[in-house]
């Protein structure tokens, strides 16, 4: 892998191509170039029969030329340095920040290339790529260009191993705002590779990524927990998380998420139990289911008397819903809020 750079400072994942494939592009090229140059000198042999020696050795310099350096400059330049033989072994022409190459970068290969490739039959080029790190000639040198690999095999991405069922959902309220990109990076790497690591190295990996993850965090696991199964139950609340920010928390279907972090099946559209019986003047009716999702009646204002009690006030800090009899706690609050 090349650490290119470009003018922003962004590091360039380009493959440099080395010797033998383009060895055997270049080789590719020069057959159909020197090819389609002995026809063309077949058919100036006969079209030029009736000129003096000085004309026809201008002819043949022209097609020389013509054929060996100029179609070489004019394909780099029009297929944006895919040649013949390039595209059959998965080469490309490239600038020295990974850009396409223009006419002057064609031109400057395309001149060098007479000297490396045709006047010493390749020896000065094999000689320049073998030396250069990037596995360039004087070509590319001179001209601020790179020969690079477009065919690349790609990397089998390997899923995350899911956390044990009994830490699922333990870690909801774990702030994971701190952890940057690259510890996430690292850390899925692990958890895709460790059944690939010996034991030890790989507790020992664990142990360092777990610390690096309290350490962001400010929480320390639950006592117990290796580190391994510790990192895939952070790692699966983040993937909750993003799944959460991106489809929204109520697509997620087959439940609702409790406060203990569990799945707890949603109940069904029946109907609203109304509020108790409120003890007061005059007779108060029983209770009434509310049906379908209409809005709710507001609460029921009744003054205070010896035989109600402490009034309980709702967790939005409201007005008194009902009684509440003396002696006894508040109902929890079930976490929902009343309708606005």
């Amino acid at each position: 892998m090349s650490d290119l750079v470009t003018g922003d400072a962004v590091v360039l994942g380009l493959r440099p191509a080395r010797l033998p494939s383009r060895a055997l592009a270049i080789l590719l090229d020069l057959v159909v170039y020197v090819a389609g140059y002995l026809l063309v000198s077949v058919g100036l042999v006969f079209a030029t029969a009736s000129l003096d020696d000085a004309a026809l050795a201008a002819v043949n310099v022209a097609a020389f030329l013509l054929i060996l350096v100029g179609v070489p400059i004019a394909v780099e330049t029009l297929s944006h340095g895919r040649s013949l033989g390039k595209l059959a072994f998965g080469l490309r022409v490239v600038r020295d920040d990974g850009g396409p190459i223009r006419f002057r970068h064609a031109l400057v290969r395309g001149a060098m290339g007479v000297i490396e490739l045709l006047l010493t039959l390749g020896v000065v080029a094999s000689i320049a790529s073998l030396v250069s790190e990037r596995g360039r000639r004087l070509g590319d040198v001179f001209g601020g260009t790179l020969v690079v690999r477009e065919r690349v095999p790609g990397a089998r991405v390997m899923p995350v191993p899911p956390p044990p069922p009994w830490l699922a959902g333990r870690f909801t309220a774990l702030d994971l705002s701190g952890v940057p990109d690259g510890l996430w990076l690292a850390i899925r790497q692990y958890l895709t590779r460790m059944g690939q690591l010996d034991p030890q190295v790989s507790m020992q990996m664990a142990g360092r990524l777990a610390d690096d993850l309290v350490a962001r965090t400010g929480a320390l696991p639950p006592a117990g927990v290796p580190a391994a199964a510790f990192l895939a139950a952070v790692v699966h609340e983040r993937q909750s998380r993003d799944a959460a920010r991106a489809f929204g928390p109520g697509q997620i279907p087959g439940g609702a998420m409790a406060p203990g972090g569990a799945m707890t099946p949603l109940a069904g559209p029946g109907p609203i139990p109304g509020p108790g019986p409120i003890p007061g003047p005059g007779p108060i009716p029983g209770p009434q289911p509310i049906s379908g999702p209409g809005p709710m009646p507001g609460p029921v204002a009744v003054g205070p008397s010896e035989s109600q009690g402490v009034p309980y006030a709702g967790a939005s800090g409201g007005p008194a819903v009902g009684p509440v009899a003396p002696g006894a706690s508040p109902a929890r609050s079930t976490g929902f809020a009343p309708p606005a």
